[in-house]
């Protein structure tokens, strides 16, 4: 499958890399008005495919790309503020389509790209990783399975090191990112509704900027991003979830760890370390039955990204998608929602209240 590549910064550099432990795809084109982005993602196609490689050609937009290009598949990894007016061009394609995170940075456009991508030939998949860390694969599916019961809590932790620079730090600002939480925690939420199977209703969340980048000024101007927050969604059918991000805690051994609770026992797993622990319920006072298990990753599949793996993984089940043989794991459809539970996390922390789904609609 040949591929193009439409922003070639920081996370591009880590598709590169994966594609390359793909035999079966090549990539044909890059997409980036930034030269200085296109030389770095040449020289990470020579290391990863040689120099050949290399030479592809570059194009400064979509529109001249397609114009030249004779292609199967694209990956948008470019600032999310771009999102929407990239896609557009490419959703009048037959090209089958991964957008990274967050589908936009705000409902309106979201909204606009699901209208778009239906009844199309091509896939579209919405680059939400973390689904696809096989120790969270392995969770979800002993959740899914019964695990721990009937579901009825669930908390994810992130303690992590901060937002790192990016070619003119677009991701400072929340009206490039749509916000911390939607930029970053729309992967969180995307997890929270995979895991509970049910719809989000409402949002409670208490977060600020106390720690990071506070030092730093752009035209003048400090960030305004979201470092840390506790973010709290219910779901229709009665389950509580929790997010807990921390944004200045890169020391930390374990940098995710997710939890589910249910009415038979807790399930956790860590990431790194990729331990997953079971612990049944038992009488107080009476032996627990833990049990614990390590979900190993291939080394080569670590080294190629800085999501344990998770680029990797869903990478092939794009290929699958594509090529027909399995169903989109991640529709625009989820994305929008992502973004919907993003939004109502940063209106909370704003106004200090909590924000019902419902009065995003429309």
């Amino acid at each position: 499958m040949r591929f193009i590549l439409v922003g070639t910064g920081l996370m591009a550099q880590e598709h590169i890399r994966n594609l390359a432990l793909v035999p079966e795809t090549r990539i044909v084109a890059l997409v980036d008005p930034e030269p200085s982005s296109i030389t770095w993602a040449r020289e990470s196609l020579r290391a990863s495919f040689g120099e050949e490689a290399s030479k592809i050609p570059a194009y400064a937009n979509v529109q001249s790309m397609l114009a030249a290009t004779d292609v199967d598949a694209v990956i948008v990894a470019s600032p999310n503020y771009t999102h929407h007016d990239v896609l557009l061009p490419l959703l009048e394609t037959d090209l089958h389509i991964l957008c990274e995170k967050p589908l936009c940075t705000t409902i309106a456009d979201a909204t606009d790209i699901v209208t778009r991508t239906e009844a199309r030939k091509g896939i579209f998949w919405v680059g939400m990783e973390y689904r696809f860390m096989p120790p969270v694969s392995r969770f979800i599916a002993d959740v899914h399975n019964g695990a721990t019961g009937t579901l009825r809590r669930l908390a994810l932790h992130e303690h992590r090191f901060p937002f790192l620079n990016k070619v003119g730090d677009w991701n400072r600002f929340n009206r490039n990112t749509g916000g911390t939480m939607v930029e970053k925690c729309c992967h969180f939420f995307d997890l929270m509704t995979c895991i509970v199977q049910a719809n989000p209703v409402s949002v409670f969340c208490s977060g600020s900027a106390d720690v990071n980048h506070l030092d730093e000024r752009y035209d003048g101007q400090v960030p305004d991003i979201i470092d840390n927050s506790y973010t709290i969604v219910d779901f229709d059918n009665g389950v509580r979830a929790l997010l807990d991000l921390c944004m200045f805690a890169e020391g930390s051994e374990e940098q995710e760890k997710l939890v589910a609770i249910g009415d038979r026992a807790k399930l956790e797993v860590g990431i790194p370390s990729g331990v997953k622990i079971l612990s049944p319920r038992v009488p107080a006072g009476e032996h627990k039955a833990i049990t614990r298990e390590i979900i190993e990753v291939r080394n080569d599949v670590l080294a190629a990204g800085n999501h344990h793996g998770a680029t990797y993984f869903q990478l092939l089940a794009f290929l699958e998608a594509a090529a027909g043989r399995a169903p989109v794991q991640v529709t625009a459809s989820d994305g929008l929602l992502a973004v919907k539970v993003g939004t109502a996390a940063e209106i909370s922390a704003r106004e200090k209240r909590i924000v019902r789904l419902s009065e995003l609609e429309g």
